[in-house]
């Protein structure tokens, strides 16, 4: 029988709960779900998992495996928007909120996209097709 899979959260790792916390609710703008001292989730976009934030050594406990760890983990979020302008508007958001725009948009033969990192390094593309 096949397991096919479903992700119905994406939790990470991080350094500092608040500094977190207050990206991702306030400077992205995204509900809060769960508000606990060593977990916090947050309502991502109609059909998308929810976000979960772990302290990165607890995290990694859990999984059994070394918090240790730096540069490209194998892993980006994305978040596919409409429009160009779309683009823009969220990277520049996410500056604000205290991201790294690491890739700044760019067009390309089949739409427009950039890259920022949130405060732990986590990739996210943010990307519009023609």
């Amino acid at each position: 029988m096949a397991v096919n899979p479903e992700i119905n959260a994406i939790l990470i790792g991080v350094k500092d709960m608040d500094r977190s916390k207050k990206f991702y609710a306030e400077g992205l703008g995204c509900p809060i779900e769960n508000d606990y001292p060593q977990y916090k989730s947050f309502k991502l976009g109609n059909g998308s998992p929810t976000l979960g934030l772990y302290p990165r050594e607890a995290l990694a406990a859990d999984a059994g495996v070394s918090p240790e760890g730096s540069g490209f983990s194998g892993v980006t979020l994305h978040y596919i928007v409409k429009s160009s302008e779309r683009v823009d508007e969220v990277l520049a958001q996410a500056e604000r909120a205290g991201a790294k725009i690491v890739k700044p948009a760019q067009k390309v033969q089949w739409g427009y996209f950039g890259y920022f990192a949130d405060p732990d390094g986590y990739l996210w593309k943010v990307a519009a097709g023609q």
